[in-house]
């Protein structure tokens, strides 16, 4: 997430299988507060954002999408570690063409200098609101 004062523009692609939902898990220091969101990342100026999710994808996980939608347009504004954010989200739901994907528990990649997670979470427990999920509307994009 960035920390400028100006607005990000992202590419996030929602992949659900069933009643599970490919998430990278995030950590707010300041809130002392586990949350997940939708893989993807920013945009490039003259990129399309279909694009910008497709290389992102490839980037970070190595991985090629298929069967890719848009969805909507979603706009954050938040707080992460104490630092205002502001982000405009193209969303598309996709999946990854590499089955193997859908077998693994969780996966371990890198985004820029961090270390991060992806793993498989039940899409109940985010409708519920026992795991946090950002951004605020993203929710109602999940099947249950």
């Amino acid at each position: 997430m960035g920390y400028s004062r100006q607005i990000r523009v992202l590419a996030l692609g929602l992949i659900q299988q069933d009643d599970r939902v490919f998430l990278s898990e995030g950590y707010d220091p300041a809130r002392q507060l586990t949350f997940y969101r939708a893989l993807g990342g920013g945009v490039d100026f003259g990129e399309p954002s279909a694009v910008a999710l497709e290389r992102e994808f490839q980037e970070e996980l190595q991985a090629q999408l298929k069967d890719i939608e848009y969805l909507g347009c979603l706009e954050n504004i938040f707080t992460y570690n104490g630092q205002p954010g502001h982000e405009i989200i193209q969303l598309y739901r996709c999946r990854f063409a590499d089955p193997r994907f859908y077998e693994l528990e969780s996966l371990e990649f890198q985004e820029g200098e961090r270390r991060k997670i992806a793993r498989w979470v039940p899409v109940e427990r985010l409708l519920t609101g026992e795991l946090t999920l950002y951004p605020t509307g993203f929710s109602c994009y999940l099947n249950r």
